[in-house]
Formats: structure tokens, C-alpha cells, sequence
């Protein structure tokens, strides 16, 4: 655990790097005593800034949603992060890759909320009963930290990774589709770079969302009507550079496009 005021002082580091684009060492470094709580806190203060600010959440996403990711980061459950209106980006409209430090594209179904969710009792159930539709997406990744040399807690205060969003046109009822046998392939330039199914994410993305729903009540945080969640990556990370054009398929759910300039 660290002083309140060091993770004011965190917080305010990492928002300067992303706003200056100039990457600082991992917390975990200077703080090798920072835990999850002080991470998720660090995480909050800069997502409450930029809220007073006039930025607006629609969401939140899941990260570590894969058993191999939490094998590396050595950790026996997912994280999370939120999602602002200032961070999606659009597939006719190219993203400046300048505008971040080390860009990574990730495949997702994403999940529209028709109604809000439970919080510490949320299970599977409840998510697709208030499930409006799933929705191709692509997660734009970024680290504020040198070299993407993370550990958890640089990752969870850096507001888990996530950098902005986009989201294809198809919206495919939760009655339409099995969510845990959707085949996505992600291209770049034309070329095939990663290939998933949607099970990669905990055996089923539902069950990313239910755990959401869980773990962000502890931080008086719920999920609500209108929201958009991502539970997490088909496929691994892709870096991302200037002219490339990334094109996600979902078998049943339509693709979704990413491009760089």
C-alpha cells in the first residue's frame, strides 16, 4: 500500500506522458510496494479528472481475460479499465498513430447494454438477459510506461492499457449467435496477422462481463444501460504504425475496421 498522496503524484504521471506522449519508468519500479487497490485508485484519479473535464464513460473494458496473460502477469483473475466517448475512434475516419506511444490493436466482441447490470451478484445470466446486442470491435491498446515493461499494477493504473475503440455496424442479438463459437480473423494491409475465437476470453466472454460487473461494484462503480463492454481480446496484440489498415471478421457478427495515418 502506498500514501494517498504518491498515488496523487502516479496519477498525475501518467496523465503527462499520455498528454506529452513521453513514456515514464513502470510505478512498480520506484514503488515495488503499490497493490492492486492503490493501482485501481491511481486508475480512478485520472479517469475523475478527465470526467470534470468533460469527457463522459460508456464503458469499460476487461484485460488479462486470457489464461495465458494471467500466467504471465502472475495473477488468477482479469482487470479492468473504463472506457470515455473521447476515446473512440471511427473506422471512415484514420487515427493519427502519432497520437499514441506504442500502439497495439486488439479483436473483441463487444457487448451493448440494454439495461443495467447487478453488481456483486451479477451472474452470466443476468448479463444476456440485459444484453441489447454484441458488436464487432477492435480495442486500441497503448501503455503510458517505456517499452511496454508492465506488471500488473502499471497496467491496472494506467487504466488497464486501453487507449480507445472502435466499433464495426453490425448489432447481432444474443438469441442470434453462440457468443463462445465466434471465429475472428484480424488482417493488416490485406494480410492475415491473427486468428481467435471468441472462447479465447475466460471459455466465454460472459462470463468476463459478469465478473466486471462484480469487481467494479467494490469501487462504486456499476455497470449501466447503454454501456459498451469489451471482455477482452479473440487474439493476441498487433502493433500498429502509420498506413496500416486492420480489417477484423467475425463469423456471424460482421467486421469491424481500423486504420493508422
Amino acid at each position: 500500500m502506498i500514501p494517498v498522496a504518491t498515488r496523487d503524484v502516479l496519477a498525475a504521471d501518467l496523465a503527462q506522458a499520455e498528454r506529452s506522449r513521453q513514456p515514464i519508468a513502470p510505478l512498480t519500479a520506484a514503488h515495488p510496494e503499490i497493490d492492486v487497490v492503490d493501482a485501481y485508485e491511481i486508475q480512478l484519479i485520472n479517469i475523475r479528472q478527465r470526467v470534470a473535464e468533460g469527457a463522459r464513460v460508456v464503458g469499460h473494458k476487461v484485460g488479462l481475460s486470457s489464461l495465458a496473460m494471467q500466467q504471465m502477469m502472475g495473477v488468477d483473475e482479469p482487470d479492468y479499465g473504463h472506457l470515455l466517448d473521447e476515446m473512440q475512434v471511427f473506422e471512415d475516419i484514420p487515427v493519427k498513430a502519432d497520437k499514441y506511444l506504442y500502439p497495439r490493436v486488439e479483436v473483441e466482441v463487444g457487448f451493448v447494454l440494454a439495461h443495467d447490470l447487478p453488481g456483486a451478484d451479477c451472474t452470466e445470466d443476468d448479463v444476456l438477459k440485459a444484453t441489447e446486442a454484441f458488436v464487432p470491435a477492435i480495442e486500441l491498446i497503448d501503455t503510458r510506461i517505456t517499452d511496454w515493461k508492465i506488471a500488473l499494477c502499471d497496467t491496472i493504473a494506467d487504466n488497464a492499457s486501453s487507449a480507445g475503440f472502435v466499433l464495426g455496424a453490425a448489432r447481432v442479438s444474443p438469441n442470434d449467435v453462440d457468443i463462445k463459437e465466434i471465429d475472428a480473423v484480424l488482417t493488416r494491409n490485406g494480410e492475415v496477422v491473427a486468428k481467435g475465437r471468441s472462447d479465447a476470453v475466460l471459455g466465454n466472454p460472459v462470463t468476463a462481463v459478469a465478473w466486471l460487473a462484480r469487481k467494479v461494484e467494490s469501487f462504486g462503480v456499476r455497470l449501466r444501460k447503454g454501456d459498451i463492454v469489451l471482455p477482452g481480446s479473440c487474439t493476441r496484440a498487433i502493433d500498429a504504425r502509420s498506413g496500416d489498415n486492420f480489417v477484423a471478421d467475425f463469423a456471424g457478427l460482421g467486421s469491424v475496421r481500423l486504420s493508422f495515418e
